[in-house]
């Protein structure tokens, strides 16, 4: 048996049609059958509500009098790219305020436009013959502009790999804070209810496909950038009208230490047209797989530190090596359920009809990393590798005296096996001076937890290392903990020195 999508839009124009949400859906297969739940259903809506700092907008402002061809535009200090025209501009979620910083930017202004508050525009322009206005300053709403469409490049993901932080300091990244050492698992995205998880091979979901977006009906236009099939991370490019869009769904935030971002709720019909949609639609979070990889690596490709299920990530901890870490998820999956549900309406209502992607994912597609034409140093390129270090047995005096020669100010410590064990600064020789204690050997004043880097670990990494810690030079040790080196602020300002960056 098999389904049509005329005759599944018929159903829903007179009113008959049977819509439920991908929640409901494995449910009814185990009642009825796939057969009889082909039968049964005839669409199954999905829901999402996430975090997506892929996104943004369009605007059309309208000519001022006299005309100006904006070069520079501002909305509330946030800048938004004006190079397309003389009064269009696309404004960018991520993109923070040039005055509050990660505060207030894109996805704020974006949040307050649909609620209907009023934003400063301003623009600025060198001036030309036919547009000879030079600045611009005005307060304009939603409904003043010609134009407002949310244009998102890469939505809704397929699945989106969990995170944790094996290193010994906390992160802030777009998945939230990450404590330290296993200190929590955060993750994203719907499971049962997320969109792409339910047409897997992207035969439903495509080019020209209608869906709920912020609470408005939006079009997918087709594979997000970073799209990513062939390894089951693919995403959408979606629009709509911003002035049709609700606050209910669309949501601004600021990650500690990270930047701006907006939560954006998208969901997806699928309409139940064979066995394989009853199949796909049948999926439960225990069926969902996805990896937990460790940001304490900082690199492009993380390893992976465990799979787990999504009704693992779900029941609020996972065991790693014994241990259970508490998970938390940066996605709302109330707003999700609530986003099937009203999607369900819309359809059951006949206020949205179904289409088929007017063209075929490409499901080979693997998003690739880019091309460097000059390589990032590392470290061992830059890092002294004659260096004065101590025992931690010797005596406080010898360490003072070693770093009386002037040659550094940091004095490794390492033991009897040239393993890294902490420490010693010109400044903890002064306290130990004033403090006279009983204690005379580097190991009762050394500090023991010591930030350090690695021979292949790029010197960008590196020197963020320094600057977060507000630390002067970075011990280099090997896969063993072997001190094979040191990285000072001075090397990284010779290498810079050089222009690199």
């Amino acid at each position: 048996m098999k389904k049509t999508i005329d005759e599944i839009n018929e159903k829903i124009r007179n009113g008959s049609a049977r819509v439920v949400t991908a929640e409901e859906m494995p449910d009814i297969v185990a009642a009825l059958g796939e057969e009889g739940a082909l039968r049964e259903v005839d669409v199954v809506t999905t829901g999402t509500f996430g975090a997506m700092c892929s996104s943004g907008a369009f605007f059309n402002f309208g000519h001022a009098d006299p005309p100006i061809r904006m070069e520079k535009s501002w909305l509330n200090d946030v800048e938004a790219y004006a190079g397309i025209a003389a009064v269009d501009a696309y404004l960018g979620a991520t993109q923070i305020s040039e005055t509050q910083g990660t505060k207030y930017g894109g996805a704020h202004v974006l949040e307050d436009l649909v609620s209907g508050k009023s934003v400063e525009l301003r623009a600025s322009s060198k001036g030309t013959d036919c547009y000879p206005r030079k600045t611009i300053t005005t307060e304009i709403t939603l409904e003043d502009m010609n134009e407002a469409v949310m244009c998102n490049p890469r939505n809704a993901f397929q699945r989106y790999a969990a995170a944790t932080n094996t290193s010994d300091a906390t992160l802030r990244t777009y998945m939230g804070t990450l404590l330290p050492l296993h200190g929590n698992i955060s993750y994203s995205g719907a499971g049962i209810l997320s969109p792409i998880m339910n047409d897997p091979k992207l035969e439903k979901i495509g080019s020209g496909v209608p869906i709920f977006l912020c609470g408005a009906e939006g079009t997918i236009i087709g594979q997000g950038t970073q799209s990513s099939p062939a390894s089951r991370f693919a995403n959408l490019m979606t629009t709509g009208n911003l002035k049709e869009m609700s606050q209910d769904f669309l949501r601004a935030a600021t990650f500690s230490g990270y930047g701006v971002s907006l939560y954006v709720g998208l969901g997806v019909p699928i309409p139940v047209t064979d066995i394989e949609t009853v199949r796909n639609t049948a999926i439960r979070d225990e069926d969902i797989t996805t990896s937990i990889v460790d940001y304490g690596v900082p690199a492009r490709s993380r390893p992976t530190v465990k799979e787990v299920t999504y009704a693992e990530l779900k029941s609020g901890k996972v065991e790693i090596d014994g241990e259970e870490i508490r998970t938390s998820s940066l996605s709302s999956f109330r707003k999700a359920r609530e986003i099937a549900s009203e999607l369900a309406k819309w359809v059951e209502s006949g206020r949205m009809e179904l289409a088929l992607p007017t063209r075929r994912t490409d499901l080979t597609k693997q998003a690739g990393p880019m091309r460097e034409s000059r390589r990032a140093p590392s470290v061992r390129e830059i890092m002294q590798r004659n260096i004065t270090c101590i025992s931690e047995t010797e005596e406080i005096k010898t360490a003072a005296k070693k770093l009386m020669k002037g040659e550094t100010n940091h004095l490794p410590v390492i033991n009897k096996e040239g393993r890294l064990v902490g420490i010693v600064t010109t400044y903890d020789i002064s306290k130990a001076v004033v403090k006279m204690g009983i204690e005379n050997t580097v190991s009762s004043i050394m500090s023991r937890k010591v930030i350090t880097t690695s021979p292949g670990e790029a010197v960008d990494i590196a020197a963020m290392k320094l600057e977060k810690h507000n630390i002067s030079a970075l011990p280099v040790i090997d896969g063993e903990g072997k001190l094979i080196g040191l990285l000072s602020a001075i090397d990284l300002g010779k290498l810079f020195g050089k222009r690199w960056l």
